[in-house]
C-alpha cells in the first residue's frame, strides 16, 4: 500500500471514529433526565396500620400516580436513607446493590438513579400491555398506574459471595417488593407482587441491557 493510500485510510477511519463518538454523545445527550420531587421522611400513617392494611390489590383504577408518588415508591425501594453515603432502604449483601429499578407508566419506562434521586427515561410510551403478556398476561400489570419492575445484575454480587450470590439476590428483591407494597398502602395505593415473567420477552418490553434480569415485579396502582 502507498504512503498516500495509507494516509487516505487512516484519515478515513479517524473521521469515522470521531462520528461515532459524536453519535454515541449525542444519544446519551438526548435521554431525559427527571429530578424527583424529595422523599417524604415522615407520612401520615405508622408502619404498624400500614402492615395491617397491607393485602394483594389486583384491580386498579384509571386514576394516574403524580412523580411525587412515584417517586416515594421509588425511594422505598432503592432510595438513599443516609445522606453522604450509598446505603439503601433495603439490605443488601456486602452492600454490592445489584438490584436496578424500573418504573413503567403510562408515558414510558423509567430508570431509577438512586444517587440523585432522579429518573431517566429509557422507553417511551405505554408498554404495560407488552409487560403483562411478559408476566404471563396478569391484568394488573396492564391497568396498575406504576409498575415497578426489579431487574438483577447478579455479576455485581458474585464478585464477592461466588456460588452464594443467586441466594442473596433474590432475597435482596423480597425486601425491596415489601419497601414497595408498604410505602404503596401509605399513600393510599394498593400493590401486588408478580414473579412470573418469561425472561426474554420481559427484557424485550423494558429494553434493559442483557446483564440484567427481570426478578420481580410490584403493580401498583388506586383500588378500584
Amino acid at each position: 500500500m502507498s504512503v498516500k493510500c495509507f494516509t487516505k485510510l487512516c484519515l478515513a477511519m479517524f473521521v469515522l471514529v470521531s462520528f461515532s463518538s459524536a453519535a454515541t454523545a449525542a444519544d446519551k445527550a438526548e435521554i431525559e433526565k427527571i429530578k424527583l420531587p424529595e422523599p417524604r421522611a415522615d407520612g401520615t400513617m405508622s408502619l404498624e396500620k400500614a402492615l395491617w392494611a397491607r393485602k394483594s390489590v389486583r384491580s386498579f383504577s384509571t386514576k394516574a400516580a403524580e412523580w411525587e408518588q412515584v417517586g416515594q415508591l421509588l425511594w422505598a425501594a432503592q432510595g438513599i436513607n443516609r445522606p453522604g453515603t450509598k446505603f439503601r432502604t433495603a439490605p443488601s449483601a456486602g452492600a454490592t446493590y445489584p438490584l436496578e429499578i424500573y418504573a413503567v407508566l403510562p408515558s414510558g419506562i423509567y430508570h431509577y438513579l438512586p444517587m440523585e434521586h432522579a429518573v431517566e427515561q429509557v422507553v417511551a410510551g405505554d408498554t404495560r400491555a407488552a409487560l403483562s403478556a411478559a408476566g404471563l398476561r396478569q391484568g394488573s400489570i396492564q391497568q396498575a398506574a406504576c409498575v415497578v419492575v426489579i431487574c438483577a445484575a447478579f455479576g455485581r454480587t458474585s464478585e464477592k459471595y461466588a456460588d452464594q450470590a443467586t441466594r442473596y439476590v433474590y432475597l435482596e428483591a423480597g425486601h425491596v417488593a415489601q419497601n414497595i407494597l408498604l410505602q404503596a398502602v401509605a399513600l393510599g395505593m394498593g400493590g401486588v407482587p408478580i414473579g412470573a415473567v418469561v425472561d426474554e420477552e420481559g427484557q424485550k418490553a423494558l429494553g434493559i441491557p442483557p446483564e440484567q434480569k427481570v426478578v420481580y415485579i410490584v403493580a401498583t396502582g388506586f383500588p378500584e
